[in-house]
């Protein structure tokens, strides 16, 4: 874990004249995978993982943080990741989601707004013998296990 707290520190510094930027989350893996996520307000570019990437490497080598061989991966948070941070529901306005909500349900509809408790989606809703119509849905943050975005091939 200290390794993480570390990791985390020198990404925050790396990224701290870039204020469109966040870091969504650090991991080592048992493998000694460790893998950095960030993404940006207008998403992320290559040169910029590359940037975080090299000042990450540089310090880990020099402090001798981790005593063993590792990889280092620093990458956006791929499609089929889910949503953590407010940050990135933010980003994801207008756009179709998938809600897990503790109780096991699953909601699915457009991101029309995000604050600080929650976010309201509108979901399409169908009742029996009748036609299809568009619900607001407010869902508080303490209420959601998983959140992704839908992605449309259409």
């Amino acid at each position: 874990m200290q390794i993480e707290k570390r990791v985390t520190e020198l990404v925050e510094e790396k990224i701290s004249d870039r204020p469109e930027l966040f870091l969504v989350e650090v991991k080592m893996l048992p493998n000694n995978k460790l893998i950095i996520h960030v993404d940006g307000d207008e998403g992320i570019t290559i040169q910029d993982c590359a940037a975080i990437s090299r000042h990450v490497g540089f310090h880990l080598e020099e402090e001798n943080t981790i005593d063993k061989a590792y990889n280092l991966e620093v990458s956006s948070p791929g499609v089929g990741e889910p949503l953590r941070l407010k940050r990135q529901y933010d980003k994801n306005i207008g756009r179709e989601l998938s809600v897990k909500l503790t109780g096991g349900d699953v909601k699915e509809g457009k991101l029309l707004s995000v604050d600080d408790n929650g976010i309201t989606i509108e979901a399409k809703v169908k009742e029996k013998g009748k036609k299809a119509i568009l619900v607001e849905t407010g869902i508080d943050f303490s209420s959601i296990t998983e959140t992704k975005v839908l992605i449309s091939f259409k």
